[in-house]
């Protein structure tokens, strides 16, 4: 299969991309949703859902025209979707589209896990790294460490089992009144502040790997209400400090008691430039090699969608149509 179309629209960009084989990356499109969202602090499903419906058809023939590709009959040789888990309205919108270019261009469709699209992130203009691997998969809906002997077969290590790290990130940011989303927020005033000024405690987790970020996020509500004349940008240093921490820590410790080869990183915080900074550092000590995509296939985005279709549809063959979406869809 040399030629995919990956469509992803699980939460609040509309992303479609098409990818060549060996994971090469020939176009790939993104359609923010940032300033429809952005005065309510959060993602609003229903604005969501339109701004997806508003935006598909443009950000599809994008990414065809990027890639030289026809939008009549583009040549495809199968059509990847994200179908959960993620909000059912703007999953409803990339799966009805990916559903009538099915039957319209008569190419395979192949139904993806939004994380595991996170794992394929990993293979997109470089090779796969080598097995077993663990990878942090870690943005504004999910938390997790992922311990990997055989692709499609993923074991959950440890995972937040309250906020993910990119919500902790999006509740701090709005109580220092910064914009959404929060982590590149945090990460923009938290370069001109003091990381060690402040050192707020980690929740005390039942699993070795597992992950509380509520609890930091309360103890910067306490100190904000405690300290008068606070340093913003310390805050904020600090706070990234204490979750990059653990997350690399934990990371780490955990590739090791796995006996991994190497450590990879995906979603939205993964392009946090101390997290990336952090886990090399902490793997190079322990002699684990740490492979970081570039922060553009961090984030959502079609290409991880398709590689990781490109895999289901020679592992298990298309998917059979009609395709429901799965907002809850587990993974592992």
């Amino acid at each position: 299969m040399d030629l995919l179309l990956g469509i992803e629209t699980s939460c609040d960009d509309t992303a479609v991309a098409v990818v060549g084989a060996d994971g090469k990356v020939l176009s790939s499109v993104i359609a923010s949703q940032i300033s429809v969202h952005s005065d309510f602090g959060g993602v609003v499903p229903e604005l969501a859902s339109r701004a997806h419906e508003a935006v598909m058809v443009p950000t599809l023939e994008e990414a065809l025209r990027r890639a030289n590709l026809s939008t009549t009959s583009p040549g495809l040789d199968a059509i990847a979707v994200t179908v959960g888990p993620g909000l059912s309205g703007p999953l409803m919108v990339g799966v009805a589209t990916a559903q009538a270019l099915s039957v319209a261009w008569n190419v395979p469709l192949i139904a993806v896990n939004h994380l595991e699209g996170h794992i394929f992130a990993l293979g997109l203009d470089t090779t796969f790294p080598r097995l077993p691997l663990v990878v942090l998969v870690v943005s504004g809906g999910h938390t997790m460490i992922v311990g990997i002997r055989e692709l499609g077969k993923y074991e959950i290590l440890g995972r937040s089992y309250d906020d993910a790290a990119g919500e902790a990130f999006d509740k701090v940011a709005r109580l220092l009144g910064l914009g959404f989303p929060g982590g590149p927020e945090i990460e923009r005033l938290g370069n001109s502040g003091d990381r060690g000024a402040i050192k707020f405690k980690q929740a005390v987790t039942k699993g070795k790997y597992d992950f509380s970020f509520s609890g930091p996020k309360t103890a910067v509500v306490r100190y904000l209400r405690e300290n008068t004349g606070f340093d913003s940008a310390d805050v904020a240093a600090s706070f990234q400090e204490s979750i990059a921490q653990v997350l690399a820590r934990k990371t780490i410790e955990a590739a090791i008691d796995f006996g991994a080869n190497s450590v990879g990183l995906s979603g939205g915080v993964g392009a946090n430039s101390r997290l990336r900074e952090l886990l090399g550092e902490i793997g190079s000590r322990n002699s684990i090699e740490v492979f970081l995509p570039a922060r553009t296939n961090c984030t959502d985005n079609g290409a991880m969608i398709a590689e990781a279709g490109r895999f289901r549809l020679e592992k298990f063959g298309p998917t059979t149509l009609p395709i429901d979406v799965i907002p809850s869809l587990k993974f592992g």
